[in-house]
């Protein structure tokens, strides 16, 4: 990371009224300042890999003030060692079938073109093995055998991704696949077939890929149920069959994400497959196949995760296993069978990894996970339901400060995506507001996941109207409710809900006292001209065709609009986002300077489209909490 020093940009340009400066940190109150710092600056540990031999696990953790990658004893008996290298910023982590390597992906400075790396359990051995051109971006994968790791690599140069083999001895790589962007799943045992995902947001499904010919083969068909949409696929039975999470039909609402299995003939050609298990009131989030006849599934229940055991002959249920924290957001099978090493978090639990047996017995926190944090003011939310005008349900997460009583001041915080969902898990921004005194509230609206695929395409191209809608009815919601003081509503978010805050401001402007912008777009054709090829070429099912529907983006983006922007509203930024550019906070910022408006950019050095750094995490979380105690 660059510096820990924020750029910060207040003055306004010549001709203008001045600006109101930047309400800095020191307006807070000392305790307040105290409870964001314990809060912003917890330490978290997740993606868990247990090594094949059961005694260790590898896991990425922030507890140097960066992601790092971390091998530890299961046992506790010996400290966690760091083996990725200082500098880098480590997104996942995966261990060979040998446990003589771990591979494991690497943001460059922040960036989203990811690299590939191996190194040793004991740190030795490190070592580039693909991505090394800055335009490529490396996809995770899963090891063939000790020696060979299956990735996807996007060139850069365009929207496609193949599918390579990389030898982590040599760094020699062979294209398996071409042909589309490819997302690889599964490499058979003698790595002549190949699952990936491919196609754009929310129309994804699994091919099966004939290695020696390229012939790529729907493994669920279009009209068949879960070809419209799937997510992963897996080989079992030796290759025989592959099971596929996918969108299975229903009425909207009970459309949601199961687990088909299809037959593979000799020649790996897909058969009729069949529905092993659905549910109408919950997502599958995901699933493993185990020997002895069942089906592990950790099923999305309105955001809570609930680990169950079912059959795998009719999906009866055989074990209902619970869980110490409502999210559990990953997870990897121990080497035994007979228990998950699990990534749980909670409203007061960042993330950490549990061992959790599947017979029943009670859940225990691995050694080398940190404590929760020992901070006054963590609050639980309760679920609130409300009914759109249409009919449509709506929900969200409510986060009201202790001793609060009646109306309040309150942020309304809207989630990335925008097929992401608010759940209850660890968000230290959201505690850092309520921290100061701030009620908030994180919607689902139309276009989030977790509620069926009528409801996440709900807001695709021009009917994202309706998710925008949504935002007027939520805050109606809150202040009828006796839960929002009227005229002291502000509005949040991250990534397309920094977007969605942007569009809310300049939609209602009398409806929102302020907002917050972190990473958001503020034009949708500017965002399509500067984002990775790969993310605009997938994006198009989302928002529209930069082209064809460029007047569409136009109408639809706050940046046409920000003549009606009255609210004091701060942008914040990663200045190596390339997911969404950097630019899309810095071009909104110049127009609303040059208009004269109340509105401030902060850019993180060094940071990509997530602020993951502690000392960042700390200044946001302050920064935050003071611009809406400020302008509420």
């Amino acid at each position: 990371m660059a510096s820990p020093v924020t750029q910060q940009w207040t003055a306004a340009p010549a001709g203008c009224p001045a600006l109101a400066a930047l309400a800095p940190p020191e307006a807070l109150p000392a305790a307040v300042r105290r409870a964001v710092a314990g809060i912003a600056g917890a330490t978290a540990t997740w993606c868990p890999a247990p090594a094949p031999d059961g005694r260790r696990v590898a896991s990425v953790t922030d507890r140097s003030g960066l992601p790092r990658l971390e091998v530890a004893a299961l046992d506790g008996r010996t400290p966690p060692v760091q083996v990725s290298a200082a500098d880098q910023e480590v997104i996942s982590v995966s261990w060979s079938p040998d446990g003589e390597r771990l591979a494991y992906l690497v943001s460059p400075g922040g960036s989203i073109c990811a690299e590939l790396h191996v190194v040793r359990p004991d740190g030795s051995g490190r070592r580039l093995v693909a991505g090394a051109d800055p335009r490529a971006t490396v996809f995770a994968g899963c090891w063939v055998g000790p020696r060979h790791y299956a990735c996807s690599i996007a060139q850069g140069s365009g929207p496609d991704a193949d599918v390579v083999l990389v030898d982590v001895v040599t760094g020699e790589q062979r294209t398996l696949a071409s042909g589309g962007f490819l997302a690889v799943t599964a490499v058979s045992a003698d790595g002549r077939t190949v699952l990936a995902r491919r196609g754009p947001r929310a129309y994804r499904h699994i091919v099966v890929i004939d290695v020696a010919t390229g012939i790529q083969r729907r493994v669920v068909p279009l009209d068949a149920p879960g070809g419209i949409a799937s997510e992963d696929g897996r080989f079992t039975d030796g290759g025989a069959t592959v099971h596929v999470r996918a969108a299975l039909p229903g009425p909207p609402g009970a459309d949601r994400a199961g687990l088909v299995a299809v037959p593979l003939d000799d020649d790996g050609v897909p058969g009729r497959g069949r529905i092993v298990l659905q549910r109408a009131d919950a997502d599958l989030d995901g699933y493993a196949v185990r020997a002895d006849g069942t089906v592990l599934a950790v099923w999305n229940a309105d955001g809570v995760s609930e680990l169950w055991l079912h059959a795998r002959s009719d999906g009866a249920v055989v074990r209902r296993i619970a869980l110490p924290e409502p999210v559990l957001s990953g997870w990897a099978t121990a080497p035994d069978g007979d228990a998950l090493v699990a990534e749980l978090s909670g409203p007061r639990a960042p993330r950490a990894l549990w061992r959790v047996p599947l017979d029943g017995a009670a859940a225990e926190p691995l050694p080398c996970s940190p404590p929760r944090p020992e901070v006054p003011g963590l609050v639980e939310p309760v679920r609130h339901e409300y009914l759109a005008p249409d009919g449509v349900r709506l929900s969200g997460w409510l986060y009201v400060p202790e001793g609060s009583r009646g109306p309040n001041r309150t942020v309304v915080s809207f989630h990335g995506g925008p097929e992401g969902q608010a759940r209850p898990n660890w968000s230290p921004i959201t505690q850092s507001m309520v921290a100061a005194g701030l009620t908030v509230f994180a919607p689902n609206v139309r276009g989030s996941g977790g509620f069926g695929r009528a409801f996440m395409t709900a807001d695709d191209g021009p009917a994202r109207e309706s998710s925008f809608a949504d935002v007027r009815t939520t805050v109606d919601e809150l202040v009828t409710a006796g839960i929002a003081a009227p005229g002291r509503v502000g509005a949040h978010g991250w990534s397309y809900g920094g977007y969605l805050t942007l569009v809310a401001l300049t939609r209602w402007p009398d409806l929102f006292a302020a907002g917050t912008s972190l990473a958001g777009m503020s034009d949708l054709r500017t965002f399509f001209a500067g984002t990775e090829p790969w993310m605009a070429a997938a994006s198009v099912t989302e928002y529209g065709d930069p082209v064809a529907d460029r007047d569409m983006l136009a109408a639809l983006s706050p940046m046409t609009a920000l003549d009606r922007l009255t609210a004091p509203v701060l942008l914040t930024h990663g200045d190596r986002d390339t997911n969404v550019p950097v630019a899309e906070s810095v071009q909104a910022h110049q127009a609303l300077q040059a208009r004269g408006a109340r509105a401030d950019l902060l850019l993180f050095p060094g940071e990509g489209h997530a602020i993951v750094g502690r000392e960042h995490l700390v200044e946001l979380g302050e920064r935050l909490a003071a611009w809406f105690d400020r302008w509420l």
